[in-house]
């Protein structure tokens, strides 16, 4: 049991964080699922309401970073080097989705605070931030235009699983599941074609290839 009592409210906000995401099923991303939270961890409500000075953003800020550090401990070098690159992206993102299973109300309710355009930025740093660090686990670490393109792509990627994750109500999330592969299918074929494309010796393949069709593809389910 969590002693919330001795925490900094550094180590309080992510603490806590994941019992808010909770109560924001019922409550919705504010004050009262604030409450409800440190209510039923047994921690001091006036306290908890000073580590989360930004409101809403800074909960659910607070729910991500947290999936990214438990993604960080249960990812050792040891277990992902074992993998190839196509199986650690995938193993990264569906660690992800298994933190949230079960919380897909939150996780619903907390898109749309996030799509508020006083948070867009914000959002976007989130997205960005977990794109790099999934790739920084999975071993990347390109420097130049890859840097860039593979973190985008896996940001779009991820957005997009999360999208689809929200609403599935198949069995064992296999929808989801099946959405996801084909979508690293394609990341996997990018990779490949840009190799190709910036390898070439005319202009002919580069004016073929469009980032913007490929991430509105990884972005929209029916495409």
């Amino acid at each position: 049991m969590n002693d919330y009592a001795d925490m900094t409210l550094d180590e309080l906000r992510l603490a806590l964080a994941p019992e808010i995401a909770a109560s924001a099923i019922f409550d919705g991303w504010n004050e009262t699922a604030l409450e409800t939270a440190a209510e039923m961890a047994g921690a001091d409500k006036d306290i908890a309401k000073l580590a989360y000075p930004g409101g809403p953003m800074d909960m659910i800020t607070a729910w991500i970073e947290g999936v990214d550090a438990a993604m960080i401990e249960a990812f050792p070098p040891e277990r992902i080097e074992a993998m190839k690159i196509r199986e650690r992206i995938r193993a990264l993102v569906a660690f992800r989705l298994e933190a949230i299973a079960g919380l897909e109300e939150a996780l619903r309710r907390a898109r749309s605070i996030m799509a508020m355009p006083q948070n867009a930025r914000t959002s976007v740093k989130l997205g960005w931030a977990s794109a790099d660090l999934m790739w920084r686990i999975a071993g990347d670490t390109a420097t130049d235009y890859n840097h860039y393109t593979k973190r985008a792509i896996l940001s779009g990627l991820y957005g997009a699983t999360l999208a689809v994750f929200v609403d599935d109500e198949s069995e064992g999330k296999a929808a989801t599941y099946a959405f996801l592969d084909r979508r690293i299918d394609g990341v996997m074929k990018f990779e490949k074609a840009k190799a190709k494309w910036l390898g070439g010796s005319n202009g002919e393949a580069r004016e073929h290839f469009s980032m913007s069709r490929f991430l509105g593809r990884l972005r929209y389910p029916g495409t």
